[in-house]
C-alpha cells in the first residue's frame, strides 16, 4: 500500500490571513488565523503533487481520507505545558555550561557567568532557557553522567528560582532525574530515545514534557557521509514510531515537542532540503522545534569559518522557519533573533 504525506504551502500572514480564513479560502496553522495556507502538497515515496485545498474534496478512497485527517492535525490548535503558540515563535535560549561546545565552548561553565547569561536571555525575550553540560557537536565525545551533571547543577541551582521555564539539554536518564528533581521543566534528548533505554521509564515516572530530536547516528559518528533514502519522509517516519511508541507508554500528547536535528548526521543538501519542507511535520500534529543557530550549513553556504559569525545566516533561516509555521527556534542570540521577529513581523502583517 503507497503511504501518503501532507505539507501545508503557500501561506497568508496578519490581515491578509485573516480574511482568507474568514471566506474559508485558507487554513489557519494550529488554530492561528494570523498564517494560514491554501494549498497541500501530496507527497509518497514515488511522486508528489500540489493541489488547492478546495480539491481536496475531489480526492477519493483511502488518499482523501489520510489527507483529510492530516489536514486536521495541521489545523489543530497546539497546547504545550506553560507554552502559548498563538504568538509564534517562542524562542529557546542556549546556554551551553561545557569546555567544548561548537560555538560558545568555556564562555558560560562558570557558575557566576552562567547565571549572568541566562538572566541576559531571558530579558532579551527567551521563554525557554536550554541548558547543556555536554557537547554534542560534529565528532565530539561522550561525557560521564557525573561530570554532565557538575557542570549543569551550580547554574540550574540558581536559575531555578527565576521560575521561568529550563529545558535540561541531556541523553542519559540519570542527569534527567537529577535535573527533574531541581525543578527542570522539558528534556531535550538529542538522541531520540535511542541513547539511554532508561529515558523512556523516567518520562513515564515523572510525567516530564519531552523533545523528540532526530540524530542519525551519534555526535562522534553522525557526519561521516550520512546517508538517507528520502530524508523528509525517513525523518517523518523516524517521528511518527517514536510517537507510537511514546503513546503507548502513556506518554501525554501534550508533552511531546518534535526537532528533525539540523545538523545531526546531514549534510549540507539534507540540510537545506529540511529547512524547506519543515512544514510537512505540522501533520503529525505536535509543535515543532528548530535549531539553525550558527549551524555549519551556513558555513558550508557562505564560507564563514567562525561560529559566532554566523549570525546573518541565523536570522534568515530563523525567519523562514518562521514563515512555515515553526513553534520554538532554538538560538543562541536571543536580542538580534528578537529584534528581527518584530522588525519582519511589523512589515509582513
Amino acid at each position: 500500500m503507497i503511504k501518503y504525506y501532507t505539507k501545508a504551502c503557500n501561506f497568508y500572514f496578519g490581515k491578509n490571513s485573516i480574511i482568507k480564513v474568514k471566506n474559508k479560502s485558507s487554513i489557519p496553522l494550529h488554530g492561528n488565523k494570523l498564517i494560514s495556507f491554501d494549498t497541500i502538497e501530496i507527497l509518497s515515496r514515488k511522486s508528489k503533487k500540489k493541489i488547492h485545498i478546495k480539491k481536496i474534496k475531489q480526492l477519493k478512497g483511502e488518499v482523501k481520507k489520510k489527507i483529510t485527517s492530516d489536514i486536521n492535525q495541521i489545523k489543530k490548535k497546539k497546547y504545550f505545558k506553560n507554552l502559548n503558540f498563538s504568538n509564534n515563535p517562542i524562542l529557546m535560549g542556549i546556554l551551553n555550561l561545557t569546555p567544548d561546545s561548537f560555538s560558545d565552548g568555556g564562555r558560560y561553565n562558570k557558575k557566576k557567568r552562567g547565571v549572568e547569561h541566562a538572566k541576559k536571555l531571558f530579558s532579551e525575550g527567551c521563554k525557554i532557557l536550554d541548558l547543556g553540560g555536554e557537547s554534542t557537536r560534529p565528532g565530539s565525545k561522550e561525557v560521564k553522567a557525573n561530570i554532565e551533571w557538575q557542570r549543569v547543577l551550580p547554574t540550574l541551582s540558581k536559575v531555578k528560582k527565576m521560575k521561568k521555564f529550563i529545558s535540561l539539554d541531556t541523553r542519559k536518564s540519570i542527569v534527567m532525574e537529577k535535573g527533574i528533581k531541581n525543578k527542570v521543566n522539558l528534556i531535550n534528548d538529542v538522541s531520540g530515545l535511542e541513547y539511554d533505554q532508561n529515558t523512556i521509564n523516567v518520562l513515564k515516572r515523572t510525567k516530564i514534557p519531552f523533545v523528540i530530536h532526530h540524530m542519525q547516528g551519534n555526535p562522534l559518528t553522525m557526519q561521516k557521509n550520512p546517508k538517507y533514502k528520502n530524508i523528509i519522509l525517513d525523518i517523518y517516519d523516524f517521528f511518527e514510531q517514536k510517537i507510537q511508541f511514546l503513546r503507548s507508554k502513556g506518554i501525554k500528547h501534550n508533552n511531546i515537542i518534535l526537532d528533525p536535528g539540523i545538523g545531526f548526521g546531514k549534510n549540507l543538501k539534507h540540510n537545506i532540503t529540511l529547512l524547506r519542507n519543515i512544514s510537512i511535520f505540522h501533520s503529525l500534529g505536535f509543535p515543532v522545534m528548530l535549531g539553525t543557530s550558527r549551524k555549519r550549513f551556513i558555513k558550508d553556504l557562505c564560507g564563514v569559518n567562525d561560529s559566532k559569525e554566523r549570525l546573518g545566516g541565523t536570522i534568515s533561516s530563523s525567519l523562514f522557519a518562521m514563515m512555515q509555521g515553526v513553534q520554538i527556534l532554538r538560538v543562541h542570540d536571543v536580542n538580534e533573533v528578537t529584534q528581527s521577529i518584530k522588525v519582519f513581523n511589523c512589515l509582513k502583517f
